[in-house]
Formats: structure tokens, C-alpha cells, sequence
């Protein structure tokens, strides 16, 4: 598990490309029968990746827990971004379509990563929080997450955007998940432009083909930055 420090503001505004995607990048989270894991200390929220091909992939236990096991204080929200794939949670196996979600609480001891077919793997993004409080295992259909649909064509901004992991949708201790579709055509995606200072985030982006890139933008609204993300590609983002 890579560990990934805090950068202050200040320091942020004084790097280079190279320094800025070395803090924030992670541009290798999906690699074939592996269960990829970023720590971070922002939040001390962990992202990863499973991508299961030709085997079935565990959940491991990391020293840098201080745990007898990944989930013995924390929780974990499991996103499938690839072909239809398997978890199972506590031995209860779960079908996931793409973009379905499963939820795995506080206490669970087994979680293991499973795909259908090898020639079209799932490909799971992974989001773990540490947690106060145990909820129940709880599986979501993309069709089940309360699409919304917003912007318009003429900001392009037009994206539908699907609830999982919140307190209206499968409860958690401080966990939020969700996924945005842009439409095709549009490009933008957080409209209006915002920023959080309570907690941090983690995009993760997917779908974007080969010979495209997505710009990045973060930093402070007068120190602005930017990253140039490819697909399977995540990035932290600080409070």
C-alpha cells in the first residue's frame, strides 16, 4: 500500500507538473489481477483498484492499519467501472453489473474480487473510509441510484449524475459515493465550480478513450492547477 501525505495550500502553489502529480496522481490504480491501494492522510481515506482477470483477488490486510484485518475499523464502497464481476462479502456473493455498487461495512472480515469473464473483466474503484459505526452489506443497480440529470447542451455541462453512497441512498458511517455521465458533447463536470473545505475527495475517471485527456483543474480559486488525467486514471483531491 503506497502511503500519499498532506501538502498545504502554500506549498501546492509553489509546485511544478511533475511535483503536482506526484502528490496527486495516481495513474496506475487498475492492473490485471492485482488489488491496487493508495493511503491517504487526508481523511485518512484509502482508493484502490481490483482489477480480477484470471484469478480471484482479496482484500489483504495492510501493517500500516495497526488492524487484525482491512475492515475492522473501517468501511469500503466498491464501484464497478468494467465487465460484469463478482464480491463476495463475509462468504455472500454479489453480482455486479457496470456501475453498480456494493457497500461493506465496519466488521466484515472477507471481501474478495471475482470477474465473470476474463476477456472483460470488471474492473472495481475502490473507496475506503475509517468508520465509527457498522451498516450492512448493501448492494445498488446504477438504475436504482436516483439518476438526476442536470446542466444543458449549451454550457456543456449536460451529465446525469447517480447517488450510491449518501444518507438519502445506502447508509454509511461518513462515506459518500457516487459517479457522473457527461453526455456526449459536454466537458464540464463539477457546475457550478466549487470547493470543498470540510473533506477531501477522489476522482477517479473512466470511459475516456485511449488517444483522449481530461483536464484536471483544482487548487485555490486564485491559484489555480491543473492535471492531465487519462483513463483508469485517479486523483486526490485535499479539503
Amino acid at each position: 500500500m503506497e502511503i500519499r501525505y498532506q501538502e498545504s495550500p502554500k506549498e501546492t502553489r509553489t509546485m511544478d507538473t511533475e511535483e503536482l502529480r506526484e502528490h496527486f496522481l495516481v495513474d496506475r490504480l487498475m492492473q490485471d489481477d492485482t488489488v491496487q491501494l493508495i493511503y491517504s492522510h487526508y481523511d485518512r481515506v484509502i482508493i484502490g483498484g481490483a482489477k480480477p482477470v484470471t484469478k480471484e483477488l482479496t482484500l489483504d490486510n495492510d501493517p500500516e492499519l495497526r488492524a487484525d484485518y482491512f475492515l475492522e475499523r473501517r468501511e469500503i464502497g466498491i464501484i464497478n467501472v468494467g465487465g460484469n464481476g463478482i464480491v463476495s462479502v463475509g462468504g455472500e456473493r454479489y453480482e455486479l453489473s457496470k456501475l453498480d455498487t456494493l457497500y461493506a461495512g465496519k466488521g466484515v472480515k472477507d471481501v474478495r474480487f471475482g470477474s465473470a469473464d476474463a476477456t472483460s473483466p470488471a474492473v472495481f474503484f475502490l473507496m475506503s473510509s475509517p468508520a465509527h459505526q457498522s451498516y450492512p452489506t448493501r448492494m445498488m443497480t446504477k438504475d436504482e441510484a436516483s439518476p438526476a440529470r442536470m446542466g444543458e447542451a449549451g454550457t456543456a455541462n449536460k451529465r446525469t449524475i447517480y447517488k450510491y453512497i449518501h444518507a438519502g441512498g445506502i447508509q454509511s458511517s461518513q462515506l459518500v459515493m457516487g459517479l457522473t455521465v457527461l453526455e456526449e458533447g459536454s466537458v464540464w463536470n463539477t457546475m457550478p465550480a466549487h470547493t470543498h473545505t470540510r473533506r477531501m475527495e477522489a476522482y477517479f475517471y473512466f470511459d475516456v478513450p485511449e488517444q483522449h485527456r481530461v483536464f484536471h483543474l483544482m487548487g485555490e480559486p486564485t491559484q489555480t492547477r491543473h492535471l492531465l488525467i487519462g483513463n483508469h486514471q485517479a486523483v486526490v483531491s485535499p479539503p
